[in-house]
């Protein structure tokens, strides 16, 4: 785990290794980094009374009429970065947005997955979760030129990328990021970096400084890394597989040794998972927030389209990687849907709001999906009461606007922005015509 850094180690560290300037890190609704710089003789005063900022200019964050914002920085996230020149070099802290009177901004990520923390823990939960993102490399921005053709766990000359991934993980590791494994992907020039798991907001913070890492080693070896969650028709597309488990004053709540279905897992266990189930199709669309996302979400390229779990069967949903003896406290539920252009501090809170629903209602676990669900018929999944994913983002943002439990678990601020934003987005791509269209149509009709 990283050290945790306080106010006086930040001052010191400042003075000592002479840096002039701090990042203050937030994110905006849709999980875009912010940032502006301070330099190191106001960071002592913005631990104090924080720093103000125009949130206006922010998506999501403020009318012009209620404008003022103030940026209180949080010196556990304190770290240098290291793709930046040592002598003179720049800080970034993550920080917590405040309105003016010091309350908490309820258009802040950060703060909304603060505050679903806080109803894990008063019913005795810590939530820690390990997500695997995927990303591809291009040539540039521009296009999607390969940069190699190798296949899943190659390591052969055709994988060019091996440097940069090593480079990357080594940047990580200087940011105070353990990573579990890296390793190329399945489609051309995909690859993969697996964060090791820690607590919820110590890994939200994580993700966005990893998305940050992945693009900032690309450029700086003249390449171009993306986190579009199916950037090359016909190919795998990028998720962010998410393993997740809830512990309590006695390990890992998910663990039951004496679980009468074999399963290994407790009640508790059965009630997250029940609870991922009920309510995925009302939070695809913060889990898969863009058009693009659902062009991942079909069938035939290994992402879930089917409100599923199973243990083995890679095509559910939800997947309960098998327990092994010794092992209790590795005990997790793994979310396969989620894609790595999400906001992090909004995904992870609706996947526990999610959970946490399951146990509060007592849900029961539906039967484990133990065939290949791709190879079902319609007929053969309306009689196992087998539910899909939205299979377009019009269909995520009609579900995520009429559910009340993401109205509780968002805030009615972000809920109605995001409904608005992804409202305008959806019918901004239903007005445009796509070369498929052109393609298909211009020459016969």
């Amino acid at each position: 785990m990283a050290p945790t850094f306080d106010k006086d180690y930040v001052l010191k560290t400042l003075e000592e290794r002479g840096i002039r300037f701090v990042r203050f890190w937030f994110t905006d609704v849709l999980g875009f980094l912010k940032s502006f710089a301070v330099t190191d003789t106001e960071v002592e005063v913005a631990f104090e009374e924080g720093m103000g900022f125009d949130g206006s200019s922010i998506d999501g964050f403020a009318r012009i009429q209620e404008s003022d914002m103030v940026a209180f920085p949080d010196a556990s996230t304190f770290q240098l970065l290291p793709w930046r020149p040592e002598e003179g070099g720049v800080a970034r802290m993550f920080c917590d947005i405040t309105t003016p009177d010091g309350e908490p901004f309820d258009g802040d990520p950060r703060w909304i997955l603060k505050r679903t923390l806080k109803k894990a823990a008063d019913m005795g939960y810590t939530m820690y979760v390990g997500p695997e993102l995927e990303f591809f490399y291009f040539a540039d921005s521009e296009g999607t030129e390969v940069l190699d053709k190798g296949g899943y766990f190659d390591l052969t000359p055709l994988d060019v990328a091996s440097d940069l991934r090593r480079d990357t993980v080594l940047a990580l590791e200087k940011l105070g990021i353990p990573v579990e494994y890296s390793h190329h992907e399945v489609a051309p020039s995909q690859h993969e970096i697996d964060l090791r798991y820690t607590d919820a907001l110590a890994m939200a913070d994580n993700v966005m400084t990893y998305r940050l890492t992945v693009k900032e080693i690309a450029y700086h070896n003249g390449v171009y890394a993306t986190f579009m969650p199916k950037p090359i028709q016909g190919e795998n597309g990028s998720g962010m597989h998410t393993h997740q488990s809830l512990f309590d004053k006695n390990g890992n709540a998910f663990f039951d040794a004496n679980d009468p279905q074999g399963y290994n897992l407790s009640t508790i266990g059965k009630q997250y998972i029940a609870g991922l189930l009920k309510y995925a199709p009302e939070f695809c669309a913060v889990t898969n927030q863009f058009v693009n996302s659902y062009k991942r979400l079909v069938p035939g390229y290994e992402a879930p389209v089917y409100v599923t779990w199973a243990r083995r069967n890679r095509s559910a949903m939800v997947r309960v990687p098998m327990y092994k003896p010794g092992k209790e406290n590795a005990t997790r539920v793994e979310l396969r849907s989620p894609d790595p252009a999400a906001n992090p501090y909004l995904a992870f809170a609706v996947m526990l709001g999610a959970g946490l629903k399951g146990i509060e209602e007592g849900l029961e676990l539906p039967a484990e999906a133990t065939n290949n669900i791709f190879h079902m018929t319609e007929e053969e999944l309306e009689t196992a009461g087998i539910k899909m994913l939205p299979e377009n983002l019009g269909e995520a943002i009609k579900l995520f606007e009429e559910s009340e439990t993401m109205k509780e678990i968002l805030g009615d601020h972000v809920h109605r922005f995001f409904v608005e934003n992804k409202k305008a987005e959806w019918d901004e791509y239903k007005a445009y015509v796509t070369s498929w269209e052109q393609d298909k149509y211009l020459s016969v009709l």
